[in-house]
């Protein structure tokens, strides 16, 4: 049976915080079906979504017509500013969690997971813009100011942007093997060293 990897949209999500990871889970699930993995896209409602610079992304599904979902990656970027208000969106989160084996975040999509009490008592990471934030959302979570990402058993965050390209090559390392992962790293040619 074939596992799946829902990456979902919103306005407002940093380009890259979904992106980043689409291109590692994307290539490695088209290149390597054998692994037994699908990754897709959806929001709450389906359709276009405008991104925090501008960039249009349409996804798949919306959230009534997502198919079931064993990883959830939860980007950040502005638009998860007002989630961490929303309770509707807070539910939504809360219930990801009895469905959703593991939910992954990039950037501020882990302050939404703590506003939804995902992330009590738990080492978590994300922007360091946002790490203040963060703590002061929950303050029982072991901050991890340093990490690139963290890998919670059943929840993993990561830091900033860029960083949802190494959780991504993470997941596949973890869903897959070691040796895929450095594939899928040296076939999209990440290999990175600051250039400046």
């Amino acid at each position: 049976m074939t596992r799946t990897i829902g990456l979902l949209l919103f306005p407002g999500v940093e380009e890259l915080d979904a992106v980043g990871p689409w291109e590692v889970l994307a290539f490695w699930t088209q290149h390597f079906p054998d692994d037994g993995y699908t990754v897709f896209t959806f929001s709450l409602d389906g359709g276009l979504v405008t991104c925090a610079k501008g960039m249009r992304i349409e996804a798949t599904y919306s959230f009534d017509t997502a198919p079931r979902r064993d990883v959830l990656i939860f980007p950040g970027g502005m638009g998860t500013r007002p989630m961490v208000n929303d309770e509707p969106m807070l539910e939504w989160t809360r219930a990801q969690r009895a469905v959703t084996p593991l939910i992954t975040s990039v950037c501020t999509g882990s302050l939404v997971l703590a506003a939804a009490g995902l992330l009590a008592g738990r080492p978590a990471t994300t922007h360091w813009k946002s790490l203040d934030r963060l703590a002061d959302l929950d303050p029982t979570i072991e901050i991890r100011t340093e990490d690139r990402y963290v890998d919670d058993g059943d929840v993993i965050t990561s830091s900033g942007v860029s960083a949802g390209i190494d959780m991504a090559l993470h997941l596949v390392r973890r869903l897959a093997s070691a040796e895929r992962a450095a594939e899928v790293r040296r076939l999209i040619q990440y290999d990175p060293e600051p250039p400046v």
